[in-house]
């Protein structure tokens, strides 16, 4: 299971971007989330297009098809989400992780008893 935020675990740094000047603003070692991908799926190309690594919010399994299509390295979504995300990923062996965001570390054994990829918590994105 990943954990991206605990304390323990050293993970990667989220970084919410908007617009391509935010992208490049990044550090290299940040993970930029992009907003609904609704909203970004620009962006998306944009950073499939240069090999920047993304996550990207989705609220639905059609958005989790496209994130995964548009080589975002993570989704974040909610628990109901990501549980009927989650058995579309396996079967289709998607490279994208699912991730729910997560606000104690109470819930990681729950989000981990319905199978999700991960976890990240909240203070983990800037």
């Amino acid at each position: 299971m990943i954990l991206i935020g605990h304390p323990w675990i050293k993970s990667p740094a989220f970084c919410r971007v908007f617009t391509r000047e935010d992208i490049q603003k990044s550090q290299p070692e940040q993970v930029v989330l992009l907003e609904p991908l609704v909203d970004s799926h620009t962006l998306a190309n944009y950073c499939q297009d240069n090999g920047i690594s993304y996550a990207v919010v989705v609220n639905t399994l059609d958005d989790a098809i496209y994130a995964n299509a548009l080589g975002a390295e993570y989704m974040i979504c909610d628990e109901d989400t990501a549980l009927m995300v989650q058995p579309v990923a396996e079967q289709y062996l998607f490279d994208t992780k699912v991730l729910v965001l997560i606000h104690s570390e109470k819930e990681i054994s729950k989000i981990a008893r319905g199978g999700i990829d991960g976890v990240i918590f909240a203070g983990a994105i800037s």
